[in-house]
């Protein structure tokens, strides 16, 4: 009876060692489906097998490793910054561009510390946060101000216009890109300075040219009276020239200071440029169509919204054909149209959408019409010159210069607004929609 019951406990014994190799077996078979493996390891036995696909999942880590050393140089070496934080806005990596457009010092990469203990940046971290919350890249600039480690350092810290570029990152890391933009801000600095002091040396020597020219039109005969007419209009061209760019460099150093701003009434505004225009319009046979309500107003400054309109308006003149119309319409935007420019409380706000209906811009002029000097179709410009050469003299309207909706532009930025260029999808022709903040 003891032999009976010891081979059946060996039994059990053997089949439950049996049954736990088998599952073993199952497992490691079932973990060797997922490892890399080569057509040779395939016909190797199982335990072979095991060690070979370590043997690979090691390769690759080396491998992963090597490429991943390499990034780090690479990125290590980038003329542009770049940093990493985790969800905690610990700074887990940098690299020296990073260290020094941020002035990051005592930095050790393998104790991450918060970003805050190296960098004092409202904007960084709004950057940061924002990307981490809606989980898309964004891009800021901003002046950066780094922070003084002694009083005696004060003179020497010069401040930097920074561009970030961020990107989210898994777990909740955030990697930024930074570009400094503060050598092309000194370059546009530099020559807007330099255009100006050469404006203002313009002027006097112009002026004197003028006078000259005013002086000799009356005592000549033909055709040399002619050849000092021409002469005395392109003084004044150079003249106004040289105005707008005084004129809109000012309003770049300080645009909120230059407005004597009171309440303007809108149409009043644009009928009253028109008719300022209305010789050139009458040589074409032009008229324009206001739509809207005749009791908007806004809060601005009267000359500057007229300087805006007057060039808006001249510029439809000339590239609209013969017995066009050009179409003024005023809108009061509600709440949800409100453009998201500048905060200014609970004030509304209304659009301006001026249209003609000329050949339009093209798709090349678009992103340029409102750089300074910009022209644009240099066939069509010299076509419209041409046929205005012969009108702005008796209208007291000048030729366009390239700084009219550069001027307007500023104008309207300086209110707080936005100016935008398409062409209207009826019409076919420019549309210049103004969007500022009503009283």
């Amino acid at each position: 009876m003891a032999l009976v019951a010891f081979f059946l406990g060996l039994a059990l014994g053997m089949g439950f060692w049996l049954g736990e190799q088998l599952w073993l077996r199952k497992q490691l078979r079932q973990f060797l489906g997922g490892l890399p493996m080569d057509s040779f390891g395939l016909y190797m036995p199982m335990m072979s097998r095991l060690r070979r696909a370590i043997s690979l999942i090691r390769q690759e880590q080396q491998e992963l490793e090597v490429q991943l050393q390499t990034w780090h140089q690479l990125v290590q070496l980038a003329p542009i910054g770049y940093l990493q934080v985790d969800e905690e806005n610990q700074l887990l990596w940098c690299n020296e561009q990073a260290q020094q457009l941020l002035q990051i010092q005592k930095w050790e990469p393998h104790s991450p510390r918060l970003l805050l203990k190296f960098v004092r940046s409202y904007e960084l971290d709004q950057l940061i946060e924002t990307t981490r919350q809606q989980q898309k890249p964004q891009m800021r600039e901003w002046v950066f101000h780094p922070a003084c480690q002694s009083g005696s350092d004060v003179g020497k810290t010069r401040s930097l216009t920074l561009r970030g570029h961020s990107c989210p990152l898994n777990n909740g890391q955030v990697g930024v890109f930074l570009e400094n933009r503060q050598p092309l801000v000194s370059l546009a600095q530099n020559r807007n300075r330099w255009i100006s002091d050469l404006a203002h040396e313009l002027k006097t020597p112009l002026t004197s040219i003028r006078l000259v020219a005013e002086a000799l039109q009356g005592r000549l005969e033909p055709p040399w009276r002619q050849r000092v007419e021409r002469l005395f209009e392109e003084t004044n061209r150079l003249i106004q020239l040289v105005q707008d760019w005084l004129e809109l460099s000012q309003m770049e150093v300080d645009p909120g200071n230059n407005l004597a701003c009171k309440s303007v009434e809108l149409h009043g505004l644009i009928q009253s440029v028109w008719q300022t225009l209305e010789p050139l319009a009458r040589q074409k046979q032009l008229h324009l169509e206001y739509s809207g309500s005749d009791a908007v107003w806004i809060q601005a400054d009267e000359s500057r919204i007229y300087r805006v309109f007057l060039n808006i308006l001249d510029n439809s003149i000339r590239y609209t054909p013969d017995r066009g119309t050009i179409q003024a319409i005023v809108t009061l935007l509600s709440g949800e149209e409100t453009p998201t420019i500048v905060e200014v409380g609970d004030r509304a706000w209304v659009q301006i959408d001026i249209i003609d209906s000329g050949s339009g811009f093209s798709d090349s002029d678009l992103p340029y019409v409102f750089d300074r000097l910009y022209r644009g179709d240099p066939a069509r410009s010299r076509q419209v010159a041409d046929s205005s050469d012969r009108k702005t003299k008796a209208s007291g309207v000048s030729a366009g210069c390239g700084l009219g909706l550069a001027i307007a532009d500023q104008i309207v930025r300086a209110h707080g607004g936005s100016i935008k260029a398409r062409n209207h999808p009826e019409t076919g022709g420019a549309w210049l929609q103004i969007k500022l903040p009503s009283t």
